[in-house]
């Protein structure tokens, strides 16, 4: 089971940590519920993570939820959270398609670059996703790429460049499965946790029943990967004014 850890006001609750097992669209997950700090001294709500943590390990969790923007640091060692790479990379063509589209360009005529160590199931899902919407695709693996190439010109009529050694134009984004160089001019590294998600909109009817003060992008990672939330339910959305917040992010792959 997968552990969460929430905030409560301290008035709620006379100890400092209680457990509760709690359903979040029929997923089931163990909740450490902590009584927060009223002054919200930093050691006072680092112990109170760590004591909820090492409540989840002797319930045998080992993967969590953390609160929204609380750190790792505090975590008990064997708890770790809940990663977020599986949901990055479901949404990776639809994040291509945003970035595009925020910075003004042509979806159908932008270069789209794809990287990766090894042709995985997820690397294929994506090419196919990108086949379907964009015109210039380049991929570059170091095996198995032409088998995919061929089939999806077969089936498609996609014609993808692959492994080129030269490029006479940059990329417009750069989507890279695993660490590499950034090329071109937008970069989404789909490896790295720390690189901000973008806003991820759900129907009205499935967000009204998510809880309140987690970390949003470890919730959705959780309850798409045990089929909670299904294809076409998570879309993608990069604002330029909704909040400060969304600034960053852009930053953080556009040189």
């Amino acid at each position: 089971m997968v552990g969460m850890m929430l905030w409560e006001p301290s008035g709620h609750w006379t100890r400092p940590v209680t457990l509760k097992e709690v359903s979040v669209l029929h997923i089931r997950f163990l909740c450490a519920r902590m009584a927060q700090d009223r002054r919200r001294n930093p050691l006072t709500e680092r112990r109170r993570l760590r004591t909820a943590g090492k409540k989840l390990l002797r319930q045998r969790v080992e993967q969590v939820v953390l609160p929204a923007g609380a750190s790792a640091e505090a975590l008990p060692e064997g708890l770790r959270p809940v990663e977020t790479l599986p949901l990055r990379r479901a949404i990776a063509a639809d994040w291509c398609g945003e970035l595009l589209r925020f910075r003004g360009e042509n979806p159908a005529g932008a270069r789209v670059l794809i990287t990766a160590d090894a042709l995985s199931g997820e690397v294929v899902r994506t090419v196919t996703e990108l086949a379907l919407r964009h015109r210039y695709l380049i991929l570059k693996v170091p095996f198995g790429g032409e088998e995919l190439c061929r089939r999806l010109r077969r089936e498609y009529g996609v014609s993808i460049v692959l492994n080129p050694e030269t490029e006479r134009e940059p990329a417009s984004v750069h989507m890279a499965f695993d660490p590499t160089e950034a090329q071109g001019g937008g970069f989404l590294p789909l490896y790295d946790e720390s690189l901000p998600l973008p806003r991820l909109l759900l129907p009205p009817e499935v967000e009204a029943r998510l809880p309140e003060g987690l970390d949003r992008g470890q919730l959705l990672s959780v309850l798409w990967r045990t089929g909670a939330l299904r294809p076409g339910q998570v879309s993608v959305q990069l604002e330029e004014t909704e909040n400060k917040g969304a600034v960053p992010e852009i930053r953080a792959f556009c040189p």
